[in-house]
């Protein structure tokens, strides 16, 4: 089931959300369907359950097409469909790369952030079975997007330079015409 998704200034996206405790119910299924439901009518690249008003440590990103392209970043590499549950990040060096990031929370705008160039993701499958990955360039950049959410953290808190904040079709006009 599409549902809605909540957006920046609605308080339950501050929020620290919950661990999962539980794996393989029909409670943690359902969700999982309207989450796929709703990032894929929105086009998204990912979505945190807090932004469909569950307070429960739960992302997904990716496609299971990996020749897909999201038309909202139609030149970013392909990211395999996944569920992460109570994830855990480690970044692994120092070095961070800035790159645009829009939100489904934050419909229109666009703003250049950094984040973990390279890093190492822990956490659960809906079954309970463990993930263990490291990855970089876009991949961890939707991941760390993601699990953010988890933590209350919207993407404009970790914009360094307002300068290159602002709405897509401004930023990038005749380009990137689809919503965020």
């Amino acid at each position: 089931m599409i549902r809605e998704i909540l957006r920046m200034g609605d308080p339950r996206l501050l929020q620290i959300a919950k661990p999962v405790l539980k794996f393989n119910t029909p409670e943690l299924r359902a969700l999982l369907v309207d989450l796929f439901d709703t990032m894929h009518a929105a086009d998204g690249a990912g979505l945190a359950a807090p932004q469909i008003g569950v307070s429960l440590r739960v992302v997904i990103f990716g496609y299971a097409d990996l020749n897909a392209r999201n038309p909202r970043f139609p030149d970013a590499p392909a990211v395999p469909e996944t569920v992460l549950i109570n994830p855990v990040l480690e970044p692994l060096g120092d070095e961070l790369e800035d790159g645009w990031e829009g939100c489904l929370s934050v419909p229109g705008l666009r703003g250049m952030v950094p984040r973990d160039a390279r890093l190492r993701y822990t956490g659960f499958d809906a079954e309970g079975e463990p993930i263990d990955r490291t990855v970089d360039g876009f991949h961890a950049r939707v991941v760390q997007h993601e699990c953010d959410h988890l933590d209350g953290v919207l993407y404009p808190m970790r914009i360094r330079d307002f300068t290159r904040f602002g709405y897509t079709d401004v930023l990038f006009p005749g380009i990137l015409a689809t919503d965020d």
